[in-house]
């Protein structure tokens, strides 16, 4: 026997082998349609018996097979059943010829053949035969099952006969002596009958009773009776033991290790689907015992068989001797089977398939090293030289059992085996298809999965080298096949999880080839469909680059939307009535999913920053990347980046425009690296920092853009609110000169500008005196609502007035000059004014005494803050505020030295003599109400006097006595110093003017 069938398993010994072959030209479909209902009757109760027939159906079995059915009667073709279309009677002699022709071929051993015609009407069909069944079509034929079980009870009939015929004890008939196809050269001219011989004749004799009790025994297992068998086993193994008849032997001992494994494991051992149905007899009732260890062999006595079977009195006691072995003695006596097949070269196949079946029986009882040692012999069992197909089926059988009993690597190991066998350079057509779909199988005994998600759980599993030598088989087999999408996949696959453990040079070849492939089919986030419906799921770039953190950033200070004030209250969270809570769940997705304090605004850019660092050893460029969002309309700008070799962390900006209103979540982001298109979600990376990934979208708002007519400035304002300015602008100014600063409101958005705001702040030490700042905002107003790429003009007057005294204790020289007015005494209008500079006299009377420095050049700063609003965030409740600095030098002018008074002709006046000092570089005038210009070079003091008219304080407020108001009186002191101060200041007017510069104090 040449062919081995590795589908074998210990209760096939038990079945009728059937082969079912079509005759002449019969569409594969339509016989395999018939063939698939003949094959579901496979169990039949023969009538009036408790005894069961299994069938076994082949539709293709070697005759050479055929040749060692005495060796193992369920070897044997005991019957045919033949297929054939005939469409008219002319053709149905040379059908029923072709009929009894392959009859022929398996005539030795046939028990009853049958004849199924399709097609054929008329007078022959309706002849009734027994052999021959006649049909219309392959749709009517209802009667196909039960021609089947009538054709199997006339092999039953045939069956029981030939065992009744073999079971009688005919002592004084010569047994025939059954031989296996290669021992009957050694019988050839044997003389047994010769008185010389006495001792061999013995021999010969107990030899043909043991092989012929072994055949028994098959009959009798395949009859339906396991007890008898049992029994003729036993008979069959102490002869043949008798006299070393190893391999007939080993046959026995098979038989009765099928026997037991029947009664033992009724649900077979071959994987088939529902339980085979219980056998008759006693020994079922013993069901509850049969896995009782240590079963002894107690042999019957032969006169205990009759032609049907063994006697009622001695089947109670069949049950009790246990004849049926224990589960450990199975695999015994599989073992020395087995060791007896292996002395005989030409029983390789019968040897191999006993260890199949040990096999299938040690990963029922869960006893995996002990099937391994079988399945171990069974790779070195020698057989013929064995064709590429044979050679497939029996790597692939390995595999199969190895993964029955647990061996998921080694089954691995043997199905790539056979899928390398199919693509050997000997075969004249290699199956690449083939080849690809027994690697695709091999994966889970590797720990390898085509899911790159399952590579970022935890730590790797499995041999990295050997996967990615798989890979790169299946990328082979692939590119083989004529698929460039899946060389694609399965190398981005390669990069994207083997990563870690690919060399310089091989991470140099490996993009070298996607890149090649990339170039004819770029990679893309689709799934990929095999024709055998598996799934290979995208393989994104995670790791091309690395994302270590995101971070959604706010909008520029400038275009940060702010809420009213009173409309704050309406967006209060209701959730839960306390402030906070410690029983917080936290969790990535949560911390993700985490709503950030910000918002953005619809139509304005907003970015997201990324830190990245490239793994690879050469520069690693990344086209189309950019944000993957859900919750609202998005319009991704994707950027393009190159990252030098193994850089550190580097920072990526990725921006987008949010269309519509309403919460956004930023899920990930795209990219497309080596031609491979990639949608990373933020879910599938483990080690990725977030602050949070929702943000509220608000709906738009105007964008204003400022321009001015003074000069940028250097100095940065730095405001104790932490607000940033947008803008700032510098001028220079004498102490008392007015200047305006023109400023351009240009409304650089989509939105119409509908509201404006102006408030300002002073961030300087020096007191002022008078407006620093003023506008008028209704001319501005004027123009609005200012459309998208319109220009306002606003105006706004800057103004210095800083002390013009040139110390600190100018007027304490100026005594009381006893003028009074309404019986008040006055020493000086000004005096009152400057009153609060004594309470800051030096300490030091030399220092007061010194004169101030001429030179000193002060800073003023301001803020312009411009609150803005229009369009849909106007209507609910939005602004924007921009922010202007101002950084003013102020250069002295004039400095008053000395103030005095003088009582003029008239009681009502006096004169105020001023001591006036030019402290510029330029020649300017001063002027006074009713008084001449007086010129004054640079450098020069002159004495300047001036009539005016005396006026009573008593309309001003006076300080507050009481001390439950002393919070109060600094404030309004500074405010009736305030009020005297410009009183004076409009009685006297002084101006001063530059001539050349035609700057003036007003």
């Amino acid at each position: 026997m040449s062919v081995p069938d590795y589908m074998q398993c210990a209760e096939d010994h038990q079945t009728l082998l059937v082969v079912v072959q079509p005759i002449g030209i019969v569409p594969e479909e339509s016989f395999f349609r018939i063939y698939k209902r003949i094959s579901a009757v496979s169990q039949v109760n023969v009538r009036d018996s408790q005894r069961v027939l299994y069938i076994r159906y082949r539709h293709h079995y070697p005759p050479e097979n055929n040749e060692w059915g005495d060796f193992q009667t369920h070897r044997k073709v005991v019957g045919l059943i033949t297929i054939t279309e005939c469409s008219s009677a002319k053709e149905w002699p040379q059908t029923f010829e072709k009929f009894h022709l392959q009859k022929e071929m398996y005539g030795s051993t046939l028990y009853d053949s049958r004849l199924f015609v399709f097609g054929l009407q008329g007078e022959i069909a309706e002849q009734p035969r027994t052999d021959v069944a006649f049909y219309p079509s392959y749709d009517e034929c209802e009667t196909v099952e039960k021609r089947i079980e009538d054709f199997i009870e006339s092999l039953f009939i045939v069956l029981e006969s030939k065992r009744l015929d073999r079971a009688t004890d005919k002592s004084g008939d010569k047994i025939p002596l059954l031989c296996v196809p290669f021992e009957k050269k050694d019988f050839v001219g044997l003389d047994t009958d010769s008185s010389l011989l006495l001792g061999l004749k013995r021999h010969y004799k107990k030899r043909c009773q043991g092989r012929m009790r072994k055949h028994v025994g098959d009959l009798c297992l395949q009859a339906g009776m396991l007890q008898d068998s049992l029994v003729h086993y036993h008979m069959a193994v102490e002869l043949l033991r008798s006299v070393n008849d190893f391999l007939w032997l080993g046959a026995a001992l098979e038989g009765l290790c099928s026997a037991s494994v029947i009664y033992h494991y009724p649900g077979g051992t071959g994987g088939k689907v529902g339980p085979r149905r219980a056998q008759g007899g006693s020994l079922s009732a013993e069901a509850g015992n049969r896995h009782r260890p240590g079963a002894q062999e107690v042999l019957i006595d032969p006169g205990a068989l009759t032609s049907n079977g063994i006697n009622a009195d001695t089947s109670a006691e069949i049950g009790r001797a246990k004849n049926c072995l224990s589960p450990e003695d199975i695999i015994e006596k599989y073992k020395e089977a087995i060791s007896y097949y292996g002395k005989y070269k030409n029983a390789g196949v019968i040897e191999l398939e006993a260890c199949v079946k040990a096999v299938r029986v040690l990963a029922i009882q869960k006893r995996s090293m002990e099937a391994s040692e079988f399945l171990q012999n069974a790779v070195y069992i020698n057989l013929r030289q064995l064709s590429e197909e044979e050679k497939i089926q029996r790597y692939s059988i390995l595999s199969e059992l190895y993964e029955c009993i647990g061996f998921h690597r080694k089954s691995a190991f043997f199905k790539r085996i056979a899928a390398m066998q199919c693509a050997a350079p000997s075969i004249p057509e290699p199956g690449w298809r083939a080849c690809y779909k027994l690697l695709l199988e091999t994966l889970p005994g590797y720990s390898l999965s085509l899911d790159p998600q399952d590579f970022s759980k935890g730590t790797h599993r499995g041999w990295a080298a050997v996967q990615m030598r798989l890979l790169h088989e299946l990328v082979y087999a692939s590119r083989r096949m004529g698929n460039p999408a899946l060389c694609v996949r399965h190398l981005s696959f390669l990069l994207q999880t083997m990563l870690d453990f690919l060399s310089d040079q091989e991470k140099k070849d490996v993009t070298q080839s996607l890149e090649s492939y990339t170039a004819k089919c770029p990679g893309t986030m689709e799934v990929i469909t095999l024709p055998d419906g598996l799934k290979l799921p995208p393989v994104p770039f995670t790791k091309l680059p690395i994302v270590k953190s995101v971070k959604l950033l706010n909008l520029p200070t400038s275009l940060r939307p702010h809420k009213v004030k009173s409309l704050l209250g309406q967006n209060v969270s209701t959730k839960s009535p306390f402030i906070y809570s410690p029983i917080i769940a936290h969790s990535r997705g949560e911390e993700r999913n985490k709503k950030i304090d910000f918002q953005w605004v619809q139509g304005d850019v907003c970015e997201v920053q990324l830190m990245v660092y490239n793994p690879m050893p050469f520069e690693l460029r990344v086209e189309n990347m950019g944000l993957l969002t859900t919750g609202v309309e998005f319009e991704s700008l994707p950027a393009a980046l190159s990252l030098p070799a193994e850089s550190g962390l580097y920072p990526v900006t990725l921006v987008g425009v949010p269309q519509t209103t309403g919460q956004i979540t930023v899920n990930g982001y795209h990219t497309s690296v080596f031609g491979v298109f990639s949608d990373c979600l933020l879910d599938h990376l483990p080690g990725v920092k977030t602050n949070g990934c929702t943000v509220e979208v608000i709906p738009a708002l105007p964008r204003v853009q400022i321009s001015t007519s003074l000069p940028r400035s250097a100095h940065t304002l730095q405001p104790s609110s932490g607000d940033e300015i947008s803008t700032n602008v510098s001028v220079q100014l004498y102490n008392g000169e007015t200047q305006q600063l023109i400023i351009k409101l240009e409304n650089i958005g989509t939105e119409p500008l509908e509201k404006l705001e102006v408030t300002a702040k002073t961030v300087t030490k020096e007191k002022l005196y008078g407006d620093f700042l003023s506008w008028n905002l209704e001319d501005t107003l004027c123009q609005f609502p200012l459309k998208p790429g319109k220009i306002a003009t606003f105006t706004v007057n800057i103004k210095v007035k800083l002390d013009f005294s040139c110390q600190e204790n100018l007027l304490q020289d100026l005594s009381d000059d006893g003028i009074s007015v309404s019986g008040l005494p006055l020493s000086s209008p000004f005096r009152q004014v400057v009153k609060p500079r004594v309470e800051t006299k030096p300490l030091n009377p030399q220092e007061s005494s010194k004169v101030g420095d001429f030179s000193h050049v002060k800073t003023l700063e301001a803020i312009l803050n411009f609150k803005y609003s229009g369009g849909p965030g106007h209507a609910e409740g939005y602004y924007r505020n921009l922010a202007l600095g101002l950084h003013v030098e102020v250069e002295p002018s004039v400095f008053f030295t000395r103030i005095s008074t003088l009582p003029a002709t008239s009681t009502r006046q006096c004169h105020l003599l001023l001591d006036v000092f030019n402290s510029t570089e330029h020649e300017l005038t001063i002027s006074a109400r009713n008084n001449e210009d007086l010129i004054l070079h640079a450098g020069e003091c002159q004495r300047i006097a001036i009539q005016v008219d005396k006026f009573n304080f008593e309309s001003f407020p006076e300080s507050p006595a009481d001390g439950a108001q002393l919070a109060n009186a600094k404030q309004l002191e500074e405010e009736r110093q305030q009020a005297r101060g410009l009183e004076i200041n409009s009685k006297l007017d002084i101006c001063w003017k530059i001539i050349s510069f035609h700057k003036y104090l007003l």
